[in-house]
């Protein structure tokens, strides 16, 4: 049988990025080589910073955004808020003669507005990240909810994997990256390499010139006497509670969207003075973002930002390969190689 020609790997491929914060994602996937067409996010501080970075404001709220507002696609991006899923009985609402059936089970959270763009639109692939605790949540069966509404209702094939991104960045961070196909078609997530990153490498230089802007950062005498004594209580109990003081030559805590309040969880030590916290421009660095991502908004609203968001490069690494994965198969639908 003759071959038609064969279709190019180089093509872009197109991709929405919902629930997109600062726009991490959207970072990683257009250095992988596709292109944006839609983007939503409704807090107005991550707003400022997706603007100040990618020139546009993204729009609000998704759950007032219908599906025929949203473009085409080929990927769906979504690092979606795990909130408690909403499970009544289908028996309740038939008494109630309320609708049941297709969006019962996610019908009350965020999750239910991806699953219905999906629906609705049909993208080739999906990638979803959330914290590794959505596996455990309500006793696993809320990740079994979002499998079986991925696949069996909605007809993805569907991968899921705890990575951490440590060996990228200076930063034990784990989470769960949910991976779809609208086809049947294999896909492995990629080996993470191992950088071995030191967090001394990525913290802003400390020349004698920024001694006063390192003071803005530096823990106060009370605070830093209250964290001792609040680290040696919980110890004296049995506890593991209380600050964490960053090795210089290893990897740091989770940067958490809290870290604003004190910065306890990051700490890093400084010879004859109190500990500071990261600076936002060393968060940044910590998430993998480039030093020429813009920070237009205050320390508090950056420290939520970065904490909210992803790595960078590992979502790069998936993005990859999904591009990979799309690309093979539609060269084996395209040329007749395989029917």
């Amino acid at each position: 049988m003759k071959k038609t020609s064969l279709m190019t790997n180089k093509k872009q491929y197109t991709f929405i990025d919902l629930f997109a914060g600062i726009g991490g994602t959207r970072l990683a996937f257009e250095r992988a080589g596709c292109r944006c067409v839609f983007s939503s996010e409704r807090d107005k501080y991550a707003q400022k910073t997706y603007y100040a970075n990618f020139g546009e404001i993204p729009a609000g709220d998704i759950t007032k955004i219908p599906s025929s507002e949203i473009p085409d696609h080929d990927i769906l991006v979504a690092g979606f808020p795990c909130q408690p899923f909403s499970l009544p009985g289908v028996s309740k609402k038939k008494s109630l003669k309320l609708p049941h059936g297709f969006d019962d089970p996610t019908q009350g959270t965020l999750f239910f507005e991806i699953k219905r763009i999906l629906r609705d639109k049909r993208p080739k692939a999906f990638l979803l990240e959330n914290v590794k605790n959505l596996n455990h949540h309500n006793s696993g069966r809320t990740i079994r909810i979002i499998m079986q509404a991925l696949n069996n209702e909605l007809g993805y094939t569907v991968y899921k994997e705890v990575l951490d991104a440590r060996t990228l960045v200076p930063q034990h961070r784990e989470r769960t990256y949910i991976v779809g196909f609208r086809r049947w078609t294999p896909f492995k997530f990629p080996k993470v390499p191992d950088l071995k990153p030191r967090l001394r490498d990525i913290l802003e230089s400390s020349q004698k010139e920024l001694i006063d802007y390192f003071k803005k950062y530096e823990l106060s005498n009370r605070l830093w006497e209250y964290l001792q004594k609040y680290a040696a209580k919980h110890r004296a109990k049995g506890n593991g509670f209380g600050y964490g003081l960053a090795d210089l030559d290893g990897t740091t805590r989770t940067l958490s969207a809290r870290y604003y309040k004190d910065g306890s969880e990051i700490l890093i030590p400084q010879k004859n003075a109190n500990p500071r916290r990261l600076t936002p421009r060393e968060c940044a660095r910590l998430m993998g973002f480039p030093d020429s991502f813009i920070i237009p908004v205050s320390d508090t609203q950056a420290y939520r930002q970065f904490g909210n968001s992803v790595v960078v490069p590992l979502i790069e690494l998936i993005a990859k390969e999904i591009i990979k994965t799309l690309s093979r198969e539609e060269k084996y639908t395209f040329t007749g190689e395989a029917k």
